[in-house]
């Protein structure tokens, strides 16, 4: 029996503001379920099933797989500690919601790698976001990406024996010097344990922080025959090393280097033409920077293999474009009426992204125009230059309050204001610490109404049908 991952369609997240669990902690518990049934309520621990200990969420999984379970429940109320017999029926679910997935603690990072965007964070960053998780499980669970070096060997089993997969591991390099180098004193355990993962059939999405004149070039190339000789590993990404102000070690990356973007691009093609020729997939992929800072067109969609690393910053642009293509198709309606319905009340929809997003957010916006026979466009995009964390960071997830707030106009009087969901956390906190509901207040104060959404075409359509056409 394989454990399965959660569903990796739906965005990673960054640094909960709330704190760590500690156990297998009730958060919720359905009404009429099994748990509801054996007396289990909010603010109990489970502490093991059927005699197992629970060290998180894959135990629990994995342990209460039948239709019935023995659990050890401390109630703190009483500080005793009871047994609970659980039923259910075939395909019923036990119906316990966990205030995490981790019930022992998160595996923090043992290395010193050289492009660590955490030793680029200005001294007054919170404190969760300088938590360096490096944890195997969330690998699985949530498609970080994790080096593999502080994993035990009884760890390596346990991903083996309840086929944890896909693992996402960053790769970087494969010459045992470039590795110490970029990563520390550990890099070769990581080898040690993905060559393990790989020879158990264990499927690996991987990744190659790309740092010019380290692991580039001819480096890159060993790195990647030794990847193409490796037939488990679904895809392989490569994204360049972003720096911000603060950083004491790089003042330029790939996106000042037009010709080495270039470069990289042409190295990679060979082993993407080889993959299709003989596995139908392109398994080798660049991240859509490349392709920005190359000055060359984004790759059509086939060249993705359905986007496995999507919210690795793989295929997000080319997965826009078409999306905003095929809107003249399949909504073509909804534009219109949303259009009509924008302009009977003399408004003006701005939608907010960062400057790496500014030329696919102009391209929907221009569509949208041309394909309403509209005379005056309704809708016009808007980058938010990254002032806070500098250096080349322009990604729509990492815009933050105090940029956003600071760059647009203070009277917004007329205007919707669209504002992605993505530069707020699951506790919808940004990364300078403000929270959605002040963000949102505070362009309402200006005159804007604001929508909150995610920024690709679909969901900005059914965002502006909701408010306009209802």
């Amino acid at each position: 029996m394989a454990v399965q991952g959660d569903n990796k369609t739906s965005r990673s997240d960054y640094a909960s503001t709330k704190p760590q669990a500690d156990g297998a902690w009730v958060a919720s518990v359905e009404p009429g379920s099994p748990a509801d049934d054996a007396g289990i309520e909010p603010g109990m621990r489970i502490l093991a099933v059927n005699g197992v200990e629970l060290r998180d969420i894959i135990d629990w999984r994995w342990e209460a797989d039948g239709d019935e379970a023995e659990l050890a429940v401390y109630v703190p109320d009483d500080d005793e500690v009871y047994a609970a017999t659980l039923y259910r029926e075939p395909g019923q679910d036990w119906g316990i919601d966990f205030t995490d997935v981790l019930f022992d603690g998160i595996r923090t990072c043992v290395n010193a790698c050289q492009f660590c965007f955490m030793a680029m964070l200005p001294e007054d960053a919170r404190a969760s976001l300088m938590l360096r998780d490096d944890d195997y499980r969330l690998s699985f669970l949530q498609g970080n990406f994790v080096t593999l070096t502080n994993v035990t060997d009884e760890e390596v089993e346990r991903i083996i024996e309840c086929r944890l997969e896909p693992m996402n591991v960053s790769l970087h390099a494969i010459s045992p010097d470039v590795r110490r180098s970029l990563i520390g004193r550990r890099a070769q355990r990581g080898v040690d344990v993905l060559e393990r993962l790989l020879d158990a059939g264990i499927e690996v999405h991987g990744q190659i922080v790309l740092c010019a004149g380290i692991n580039d070039g001819e480096e890159l190339r060993r790195t990647l025959d030794w990847v193409e000789s490796k037939p488990s590993f679904t895809s392989m990404a490569l994204v360049p090393m972003g720096y911000t102000k603060y950083s004491k070690r790089f003042s330029s990356s790939f996106s000042e280097d037009k010709e080495a973007s270039r470069a990289v691009v042409e190295l990679i093609e060979p082993y993407q033409r080889r993959a299709r020729e003989t596995l139908g997939i392109t398994r080798f992929q660049l991240s859509d920077e490349f392709y920005i800072d190359a000055e060359l067109p984004v790759p059509p969609a086939a060249t993705y293999d359905g986007y496995p690393q999507f919210y690795d910053g793989i295929g997000m642009l080319r997965s826009f474009l078409d999306e905003t293509s095929e809107l003249s198709v399949t909504r073509l309606g909804e534009l219109e009426a949303i259009s009509g319905a924008v302009a009977c009340r003399r408004l003006m929809v701005r939608i907010l992204g960062g400057e790496a997003a500014l030329g696919v957010l102009r391209d929907f916006c221009d569509t949208w125009t041309r394909v309403c026979g509209l005379e005056e466009p309704l809708l016009a995009p808007f980058a938010i230059r990254n002032d806070y964390y500098g250096g080349d960071v322009n990604v729509t997830g990492l815009i933050v309050s105090c940029d956003l707030l600071g760059q647009l106009p203070q009277d917004l009087g007329g205007e919707v204001v669209v504002v992605p969901d993505l530069m707020f956390n699951f506790d919808k906190v940004t990364l300078d610490g403000d929270t959605q509901e002040h963000v949102v207040g505070e362009l309402e104060r200006r005159g804007a109404e604001v929508i909150v959404c995610q920024t690709t075409p679909n969901c900005m359509v059914d965002a502006l049908r909701e408010r306009f056409c209802r």
